[in-house]
Parts: C-alpha cells; structure tokens; sequence
C-alpha cells in the first residue's frame, strides 16, 4: 500500500466561515483588492480545486477570508492499493444462482 500527497482546497469552507455563501460574494472583494477575473473564473474557482493560482488571487483570498495560505490548502495524504479483484472480497455474488433455460414457442406451435 502506498500513500499519494494531494492538496486540498478549502475555499468553499472558508467562505462559509466568512458567511459567504454565493460565488458572486468574492467578485466585489476580489475586485477592492485589484484582482480582477470574471465571475465565471470566481465560480470556477469557488467550485473546483483549481490547477494553478496567481499569487496575488492567493493574497487576495486571504486577505479577504482573513486566513493563511494553509488554510486554504490542505497537505492531504491518501493511502491507495490495488484494487480488489471483483467478488474477491467474499461479498454478495451471484452463489448457487443459474440463467433458467427457455423454450420459445411460436403461436402456432402452441397447439403441440
């Protein structure tokens, strides 16, 4: 078993913290603090970990959410392994059960 590092954002959390519970709450904010991106970005953003940040929209945040970086990114470890092999596990499975044979009949042979 190994272990990933992953970072977790926890912007919604802390905007809930802050009361703010509308993506459109950081556009005005953001906009005080000469960061401007669209509101889809702030979205975007707000809803999604996002893949890179500029360092003054990291300032901005925090400046905003009165927080540290750290705060907003989480150093997560997750442990990961292989998965299971399917009904490996001694779960449910299928057991004694078996497809039933069928007969199909025509209409005109139902008088056999």
């Amino acid at each position: 078993m190994s272990t990933k590092t992953v970072l977790r954002w926890n912007l919604r959390q802390l905007m809930a913290e802050a009361g703010m519970f509308s993506t459109t709450d950081l556009v005005e904010p953001l906009h005080e603090r000469g960061v401007e991106i669209s509101r889809q970005m702030v979205h975007r953003i707000a809803t999604k970990p996002p893949q890179r940040i500029n360092l003054e929209l990291l300032a901005a945040l925090c400046d905003i959410l009165n927080c540290t970086p750290n705060d907003l990114l989480e150093l997560v470890y997750v442990r990961t392994g292989d998965a299971p092999a399917v009904n490996d596990d001694g779960g449910p499975g299928i057991g004694d059960l078996r497809p039933i044979r069928t007969t199909i009949r025509r209409p005109d042979d139902a008088k056999e």
